[in-house]
């Protein structure tokens, strides 16, 4: 256990116009409990506590995580932390995922009285009386972005929670979304090789001052330096499901890895310290506030993506990362076509 005393802190940035001050990293957990095969509960914890000892605010769930598992393991890293650290984190919960007992995934529910349901579960789950900021995970085609916010904004009325999110959704839906309530920040996959929103939805999100949590900045491990041409995915983890990590897809996919091996190596970082480092100067670039989730699920890997931010990239280097990875450069999409259509972002 660190004393309270070593407690660093982070750059930090503001998620949109009314959203809180979180670090400029924020802790993605879901792989500590799910979709990437099996995960070591007492290193998950440690990697929480180190985490919150360097300064990292955002600890970002799902309450569909392990079926709650993922927010109990986050209560018990934030009971066991330092009260100076267990005070400054901030939680960031998805909801909205019906899931089956074997653990497939069969909709979304965005009705307002489930709204309600599911946060009564997370806040138990969590040991908390507030959830930082709140956000359906993917829209519910059958019920209007209007009413899911509405219920969260009756949440944040009642002081459940503080702020409203959302996730994976298009331009149009965000402004329908901010028509009715102060959103915080836009959750949305965004790395070198998913540059999808800037065309429209990065600029429409700046326009009503939401900010952006990015995740998938190492796009799942893909472009992470770590990930090779022979590993074989262990039973359970989702990416063995992956268009990107599949055949060729993979091999033309690792090619674009080695190009940027190259850059990181000239500068003497790690590709994962570059690939981060490349979404925080976008952050920079764009005008908007674009905060990094990094999934790691280990101290020496949390360590590799802080060093991220000692990380500056000019304009020369920020050249020839697009040369080495051009916009639109993956092979395959970055989910199965199942998963594809339930993106209200992609449609």
């Amino acid at each position: 256990m660190t004393s309270a005393h070593s407690h660093h802190s982070l750059p930090t940035r503001r998620l949109g116009a009314t959203g809180p001050q979180v670090s400029a990293l924020g802790l993605g957990c879901m792989g500590m409990s799910a979709l990437y095969g099996e995960s070591d509960r007492a290193e998950s914890i440690a990697t929480i506590h180190a985490a919150l000892d360097a300064g990292v605010t955002l600890l970002d769930t799902g309450d569909f995580y392990g079926m709650g598992h993922n927010e109990l393991l986050i209560n018990e890293a934030l009971r066991t932390a330092p009260a100076v650290a267990r005070e400054q984190a901030l939680t960031s919960v998805k909801f909205g995922a019906l899931r089956t007992v074997e653990g497939g995934f069969t909709g979304y529910d965005g009705r307002p009285a489930a709204v309600k349901n599911f946060a009564a579960y997370s806040l138990q789950r969590l040991g908390t009386d507030h959830i930082d900021i709140y956000r359906i995970a993917r829209v519910d085609p059958d019920v209007p972005i209007e009413e899911t916010v509405g219920a969260i904004a009756e949440l944040v009325e009642a002081g459940h929670v503080r702020h409203i999110g959302l996730s994976e959704v298009g331009a149009d839906t965000l402004r329908r979304a901010a028509a009715v309530a102060p959103i915080s920040d836009l959750q949305i996959e965004y790395s070198l090789i998913s540059r999808g929103i800037e065309e429209k939805i990065l600029p429409t999100a700046r326009e009503l001052g939401i900010g952006v949590t990015a995740y998938g900045v190492l796009s799942r491990g893909l472009i992470s330096g770590h990930f090779t041409r022979d590993r074989e995915l262990s039973p359970g983890d989702f990416r063995g499901m992956s268009p990107r990590f599949q055949g060729d897809n993979l091999h033309r996919n690792l090619d674009l890895v080695d190009q940027l091996r190259t850059l990181a190596e000239a500068k003497g970082v790690t590709v994962a310290q570059t690939a981060i480092a490349w979404v925080l100067a976008q952050a920079a670039r764009q005008g908007a506030d674009i905060v990094p989730l990094v999934g790691a699920r280990r101290r020496d890997r949390l360590t590799e993506a802080l060093g991220a931010l000692d990380v500056t990239l000019d304009d020369a280097d920020l050249a020839a990362i697009e040369r080495a990875v051009p916009a639109g450069a993956a092979a395959g999409e970055r989910y199965p076509a199942a998963q594809m259509a339930h993106l209200d972002s992609e449609h």
